[in-house]
């Protein structure tokens, strides 16, 4: 056997390179969604093990909706790569090219054992640039097919070397090849084939046989004319040990799908579920199909599904035509390879096994698969495709006329197969150009329409998103999950009424529950979303919640396992105010996925409205433990730690607040947080800096204007307050205890009397029966020395709260100093000239209480404008008179906080809709 020289790995590299460079720039599209954005086996923070347990999507191999694909080192690869660059979609892609280079040369080496050294070249660059391999290559989930195609060859070559020079079996070949075809298996399930293709190169080509020698072989046995030869005793127990390891490996994989074959719709594959002989017809069929994609490349498609290829319904469709000459060309090379002996058939028996064994499992003829026709399946068929074309050249080239024409039928096939390969991946950059392109190639595929549709979505160009899943409902009619895009467009674009049909029509579409036999066999799994869609959208109104938790119930009766069900009803119930039943629903839903994070959020949630903070605070680090960088746990939780008031969870809290904002950097709300914290740590400057970076996120951002003109008066540094206190109520007029404080710092700090009047005559304007602004307003009367309207402010003041006592002292000390001057014959006012003196009694200013906008558990990121924080902080009140205008010396270091029951009563009631405003969290399971 030839080797390969470095020359020619070189040549092969560069062509690979020369192909697929501008695959480097294409994102993850089509299924890299599902296998790399959504699959949650490739971060760090899941274990390992859980590649062993999930399918190649991420879910559950137990669960219903599993695709079965069973394929742990493929994702393993993927997960090493989201190691080293995370969601880089180019390295993804690089690493692919490098493998199909790989695959290349492993595949010119195997040619080399039945062609010569220049119709292997020929058959490896034409294996190298063919365009059926674009989906494959530059597809990111194609690397299933590159990893399991290098350890089939690997397999195969490591077979050749079991028999030695004098034809004794050696078993560490045999071995290593039980195991390269077991890693070959779990990295695509068709990898197991190459135990077929080692047995017929073991009787075909290692040991000579045709078919006519092994039946009259097995005559001679049979009539007892003869036993076995040595030779072929040999070559069984060899068959045997392959049989056997496949049967294992069978065996497995069966145990691994725990022997339930994935649930596919008549939707990914129509012949599938067509009576037969239609679904025959159609079947056989696909194989001239995928024959003709290799032969001429010319008309690429990423999804066959639907409707691309109608039904063969008869026997009189024209098609059949295609399938008997497809069958009469493989039955005579089929003939020509088995009867005989010379290195020509031994070239072709190769070469239909590589080509036709691999594609068994994709073929439909024996079990059902969830797509018509994939042209990435057919990468290690092509290989046989290739070794044909290869060895067709090599008889045209040896005859002298034609020898220098089919060079350059070589040469331009190459040229023009590296063309089209290059201009296909241009194709796959983005969805919306991969699937713009397939319909032009079929326009029969309402898949098609619904994808460029998601893809125009995505951009949030709804209005033409919403043309293209019209036309997939015409293409399709009873696609139901067209109708189901058509809702949600019209959801997205406001049109409730629209949306609401829509879904009716795609709940209409759903199959009918029939006694006895189990809808799930019969249903998509994300069919039945159109039950959650429908409720999620009649839920927003109030009068409907029950009508919407009827849809949600429905769905779960039709499949007990629907966990998304579970999900949504969980939610609504919390809508409801239904605790106990909310938080059941979520418990079933962990019953049945205990490793979704969000779950555990949702149950957290439910915790705090039942007041159980410390079972709250569990199930938020049941979430973290899940996923570390969980934005809304990682959020709330360390809202809740602050708020219980012991400074031991305050450097957790910290440390999730950091982590918070490492994932939203532009969100002002964990910044504000995190200057809370340092206030409440007496951490001054640390505090400011984080106060400012919110403002600098969020201009007028209400809370964190007050909070910091808070912290410059409890810092002394109470002019420093008043610009953070101009733009407050520049942004938020309204703002009482913005106006508050800045009236007693222009009272107290800068003696204008007369722009603190302002300040609380704007306050009772604006609220009449604001007690601390009346009384405040009273205390300004008092220091413009005019007695009567200070008292009858004070009179009125102490109508409005009766209980409050200092309000009582100081009508009692005003009117006392009145009853004084008019019994010395003073005016009572400052138009008669009198002044009090700074050692007279004064009533002092009612003070204002910190901020009360709490923080809640609210949705994070919500990007409404509103605070969706409120703080509940217990920080010092606002700073009150000097001690030098005191009523007297023994009340010198008597402060006022000013906050009545009713304010008390009031702050439990912002507390109340801090919590009511839980319903509008925003939902990452979110049925839509």
């Amino acid at each position: 056997m030839a080797v390969v020289s470095w020359k020619e790995i070189l040549l092969l590299t560069g062509l690979v390179v020369g192909c697929y460079w501008n695959s480097l720039s294409c994102g993850f599209v089509f299924d890299d969604v599902s296998a790399i954005l959504d699959n949650k086996d490739l971060r760090p923070s899941t274990p390992v093990r859980n590649l062993f347990l999930n399918d190649f999507w991420g879910t559950p191999m137990a669960e219903e909706r599993s695709h079965k694909s069973y394929r742990p080192l493929t994702v393993l690869t993927f997960r090493l790569n989201y190691l080293f660059s995370e969601l880089v979609a180019a390295f993804y892609h690089l690493l692919n090219v490098v493998l199909h280079a790989v695959v290349c040369v492993l595949f010119l080496r195997v040619c080399r054992l039945f062609l010569d050294k220049t119709s292997s070249l020929v058959a490896a660059l034409l294996f190298a640039v063919h365009p059926i391999h674009t989906e494959a290559v530059t597809g990111v989930v194609g690397r299933a097919e590159l990893l399991s195609s290098i350890f089939l060859l690997a397999a195969f070559l490591a077979y050749t070397k079991s028999t030695s020079a004098n034809h004794s079996i050696v078993w560490a070949p045999i071995a290593l090849t039980v195991v390269l075809v077991a890693a070959a298996t779990l990295c695509k399930e068709q990898g197991i084939t190459v135990i077929g293709i080692c047995c017929v190169h073991e009787v075909f080509v290692a040991q000579g046989f045709t078919l006519p020698m092994l039946l009259d072989t097995l005559r001679r046995v049979l009539q007892g004319k003869d036993g076995f030869p040595y030779a072929v005793l040999q070559t069984l127990l060899k068959l045997i040990v392959l049989v056997i390891s496949t049967l294992l490996l069978v065996i497995v994989r069966v145990q691994v799908i725990q022997s339930q074959l994935p649930v596919f719709t008549r939707f990914d594959n129509p012949a599938a579920v067509s009576p037969t002989p239609t679904r025959q017809l159609t079947f056989n069929y696909l194989l001239p199909v995928n024959a003709w994609l290799l032969l001429n490349p010319s008309e690429l498609c990423c999804d066959w599904t639907m409707g691309t290829i109608p039904l063969v319904e008869s026997l009189l469709d024209l098609r059949n035509l295609a399938t008997l000459v497809f069958y009469t060309f493989l039955g005579l090379l089929a003939y020509h390879s088995l009867r005989y002996r010379h290195s020509s058939a031994r070239t072709v028996i190769m070469a239909l096994s590589l080509m036709v064994l691999p594609f068994i499992p994709a073929s439909n003829l024996f079990f059902p698969v969830g797509f018509v026709v994939a042209e990435r399946v057919l990468y290690v068929p092509s290989m046989g495709f290739c070794v044909l074309v290869a060895h067709g050249f090599k008889i045209v080239s040896h005859k002298g006329p034609l020898k220098k024409i089919s060079w350059v039928i070589i040469g331009v096939l190459l040229t023009t197969h590296a063309v089209k390969t290059f201009k296909r991946n241009w194709d796959w950059e983005s969805e919306y150009s991969l699937f713009t392109s397939a319909l032009k190639v079929n326009k029969n595929n309402a898949k098609l329409w619904n994808n460029v549709g998601h893809a125009l979505e995505n951009q949030n160009n709804y209005a033409k998103a919403l043309q293209y899943f019209l036309q997939a409902t015409r293409v399709q009619p009873d696609d139901i999950g067209a109708h189901m895009n058509v809702g949600r467009t019209y959801k997205n674009l406001n049109k409730s009424r629209e949306a609401e049909d829509a879904y009716l029509v795609a709940k209409s579409l759903m199959p009918q529950v029939i006694p006895g036999k189990k809808y799930a066999t019969r249903v998509a799994p994300n069919h039945l979303n159109v039950y959650i869609n429908l409720a999620n959208l009649i839920r927003a109104n109030e009068s409907r919640l029950e009508e919407a938790d009827q849809l949600y119930r429905q769905a779960i009766s039709m499949r007990p396992d629907f966990k998304q069900a579970y999900i949504s009803r969980g939610e609504l119930l919390l809508k409801m105010n239904k605790l106990t039943e909310a938080r059941d629903a979520y418990l079933r839903a962990l019953e049945l996925d205990r490793t979704n994070a969000d779950l555990w959020y949702n149950l957290a949630i439910v915790n705090i409205e039942m007041k159980d903070p410390s079972e709250a605070l569990k199930n938020f680090n049941h979430a973290l433990e899940l996923n570390p960088r969980h934005k809304l746990a990682l959020f709330n939780s360390a809202l809740l730690m602050q708020e219980s008031g012991e400074p031991k969870f305050w450097p957790e809290a910290n440390r999730r607040f950091l982590t918070y904002v490492e994932e939203e950097p532009e969100d002002a709300n964990g910044y504000f947080n995190l200057g809370m914290l340092a206030m409440d740590a007496n951490e001054n400057a640390a505090a400011e800096r984080w106060m400012r970076k919110a403002i600098g996120l969020q201009a007028g951002f209400r809370s964190a204007l007050f909070n910091l003109a808070l912290l410059y008066s409890q810092s002394k540094r109470e002019i420093d307050a008043l610009p953070a206190l101009d733009e407050l109520l520049r942004h938020h007029p309204e703002h009482i205890k913005g106006l508050i404080l800045k009236g007693d710092i222009l009272m107290n700090h800068k003696k204008d009397t007369r722009g603190a009047k302002a300040c609380f005559e704007r306050i009772v304007r604006m609220d009449p029966t604001n007690v601390q602004g009346k009384h405040n307003l009273c205390v300004v009367y008092f220091e413009e020395r005019d007695l009567p309207r200070a008292a009858h402010c004070l009179e009125e003041t102490l109508a409005m709260a009766p209980h409050e006592e200092y309000v009582r002292r100081h009508l009692s000390i005003v009117r006392s100093k009145m009853a004084a001057m008019s019994a010395a014959g003073q005016p009572l006012t400052s138009g008669g000239g009198a002044a009090i003196s700074a050692e007279e009694e004064k009533p002092e200013r009612a003070e204002e209480g910190p901020e009360e906008e709490g923080r809640g558990a609210d949705a994070v990121g919500k990007g409404n404008g509103e605070e969706k924080n409120v703080r509940k902080s217990s920080a010092e009140s606002l700073g009150g008179v000097d001690q030098s205008e005191s009523l007297d010396s023994s009340q010198s270091d008597e402060r006022t906080t000013g906050k009545s029951t009713e304010e008390i009563k009031d702050i439990e009631r912002k507390r109340a809709a801090a919590l009511k405003r839980l319903e509008e969290i925003e939902r990452i399971l979110s049925g839509d």
